[in-house]
């Protein structure tokens, strides 16, 4: 090595030093700033770990499940200071927005049984935050067409925020391949299995489904269904781990968490701590590198037909991802991706950023391909009324089918929390049913007013959060289900 190049090597080195003393400077003086964490950003409810429950039956993990909800009761409901028995607070036990008091807490794992024997088993996989709830709806139109569903409650989810600060991907595989054992131990070997997956969910159905191709013992899936998949993550993600590297000392405790917001959605974590970003990379990168090595060894043909349905802009996961990582490399097995595309009604483009209005073309690539492709959009640039322009498995002819629905007049796209929710959601829904209270209506809310005044930033609430597209959603779905 010349003397220059070692001269270069030790400033760029110096600069990467300065730069990352720099983040953690900032992260640490973040960290002083604001309120200190609450009981639910520090009470870390018993989880079982990978090979607790690879060898765990359902009864086993109710139980455990159980226990973990009983931590949080004692160690936060009933420990919480005055200042926090405030009704925006999801742990205050007399809240409107408290689990407890609604019918179901749909923070816990769930089994739909249909009547009569059933048909087959449908097991489904929250995302990342989440909880069993998101899912419930698809759940119910399974088991309405006589399949026996089973909601799935990811470890470290549905309790307290601080249970993300431990849990691991690993743990939620180990958790989805429990649940497939009980679809099978349930409706038998003989009856199929679906796999529906939201956001992180998807990545760890996908991520099943390989490592039953590599391991014969494991449950496979006849058909998987994907809702804003995470095959792919934002850049940050890769590094997010740093940000919590002030947290070793007790006094920047507060770097462990990127977000620490009030608690006032009942089935979903507001606050949000590095660990979790940090295990969206490592599953992805796992996914990613698995899809790779089957890929290269011809073995993706083993795959059974996936549906997947993504909106074309997404602030969380990677859209381009999902066709070129994903569907660009699905056998021709009948798979189709449907994408929701931006309201592209004439009184929005003036106000899209710079290639926004452009992302739809950058990203699909020309027809024939492998997969089928479904792309939800304006009927015309001067209406909200919405078609479907279909392209099948190796064709090159586009048909258009009318709907019957159309875009509310105030949103211009679809969000990457909106699939899963019809508009008739009680929480996130932007027409709730008046029969469903959850507290408060998240969905329906137009928000208006003065900075300051609310206790949670207005983005987190602007944000559209139900699919105006859900009945067609649905049909898909269920396109493929025996009619009961």
């Amino acid at each position: 090595m010349t003397s220059f190049a070692r001269r270069w090597l030790i400033r760029a080195a110096a600069a990467v030093a300065a730069a990352l003393l720099l983040v953690l400077g900032v992260r640490a003086w973040e960290a002083t700033q604001g309120p200190p964490l609450a009981p639910w950003h520090l009470v870390v409810p018993e989880e079982l770990s990978p090979d607790a429950l690879d060898a765990a039956d359902w009864r086993g993990w109710l139980a455990t499940e159980e226990a973990a909800f009983a931590t949080v009761r004692r160690e936060v409901t009933e420990a919480l200071d005055p200042a926090d028995r405030v009704p925006a607070n999801r742990f205050f036990a007399g809240s409107p927005v408290n689990p407890a008091r609604f019918a179901r807490d749909w923070n816990r794992s769930f089994v739909l049984e249909p009547e009569g024997a059933p048909r087959g088993a449908a097991v489904f996989l929250h995302g990342l935050t989440d909880a069993p709830f998101s899912l419930r709806h698809l759940a119910e139109a399974y088991r309405a067409r006589g399949f026996l569903a089973i909601g799935m409650r990811m470890p470290g989810h549905g309790t307290v925020p601080a249970g993300l600060t431990r849990a691991a991907w690993e743990d939620w595989m180990a958790a989805t391949r429990l649940a497939m054992r009980e679809a099978q131990a349930r409706v038998g070997r003989e009856r199929p299995i679906h796999l529906v997956g939201y956001s992180n969910g998807g990545a760890l159905a996908l991520k099943h489904q390989l490592d039953a191709i590599e391991d014969a013992r494991l449950p496979r899936a006849e058909r998987i269904v994907l809702l804003s998949p995470m095959v792919g993550v934002t850049a940050f993600a890769r590094f997010a781990g740093i940000a919590g590297w002030p947290a070793l000392l007790p006094r920047f405790a507060r770097a462990a968490w990127l977000d620490v917001q009030p608690e006032f959605n009942p089935f979903k974590y507001n606050s949000f701590p590095v660990q979790a970003a940090r295990q969206t990379h490592r599953l992805t990168a796992a996914l990613q590198a698995q899809l790779d090595r089957l890929a290269g060894a011809g073995r993706l043909a083993a795959l059974p037909p996936v549906l997947t349905f993504q909106s074309v802009v997404d602030a969380t996961v990677s859209t381009p991802a999902v066709l070129s990582a994903l569907h660009a490399r699905l056998p021709a097995n009948g798979s189709e991706l449907v994408l929701f595309d931006l309201n592209r009604n004439v009184k929005f483009g003036p106000l899209f950023a710079a290639g926004a209005e452009a992302a739809l073309g950058r990203i699909v690539p020309p027809a024939p391909r492998a997969y089928g492709l479904t792309i939800v959009t304006n009927a015309a640039a001067e209406t909200n009324a919405a078609i479907a322009r279909r392209t099948p498995v190796g064709s090159q002819e586009e048909t258009a089918m009318p709907l019957g629905l159309a875009w509310p007049r105030e949103v211009f796209s679809l969000s990457h929390v909106a699939l899963p929710f019809p508009p008739q959601d009680g929480l996130y829904g932007a027409e709730p049913d008046p029969a469903e209270d959850f507290g408060v209506r998240l969905g329906a809310l137009a928000i208006r007013g003065e900075r300051g005044v609310l206790a949670v930033g207005l983005d987190s609430l602007s944000r559209v959060t139900s699919n105006p597209f859900f009945p067609y959603l649905l049909d898909r779905v269920t396109e493929a289900l025996p009619a009961r």
